[in-house]
């Protein structure tokens, strides 16, 4: 059974930062292109980053975290982060990670085969 599960979530004031993390088990984590996704109350979900599976680690950010967040991954630790500096009240929402069996990282939600939970981010002005 694969779990993604996430962590890392809190509330913190703008300008500040914080480090989600993204546990993995139940699937060959290194063979997954990772994702994170999030949604505020009452939108859509949205692609915020994304890092292939391969050794390269091709990542790709939306261009509203461009130069404020950052992916990584640990293949070793089956574990995908979420680097989160200078945030901003608007960061404020549900964080999700995705899993997509494939090499190349995708910004379609529609393109991964399983996401977590989520966890809370809260920015107050």
């Amino acid at each position: 059974q694969v779990q993604l599960v996430e962590s890392g979530g809190g509330l913190v004031q703008a300008g500040d930062s914080l480090r989600l993390s993204c546990a993995a088990s139940g699937l060959a984590f290194s063979s997954y292109a990772m994702g994170w996704f999030r949604q505020a109350p009452g939108k859509d979900r949205d692609f915020v980053a994304t890092i292939s599976a391969t050794s390269t680690g091709v990542r790709y950010y939306a261009d509203s975290v461009k130069g404020r967040f950052a992916i990584s991954r640990d293949n070793a630790k089956n574990t995908v982060y979420l680097e989160m500096n200078s945030l901003k009240p608007e960061d404020t929402a549900v964080y999700f990670c995705a899993a997509a069996l494939l090499t190349t990282p995708m910004r379609s939600r529609n393109e991964y085969d399983y996401r977590g939970q989520g966890t809370q981010v809260t920015v107050s002005s």
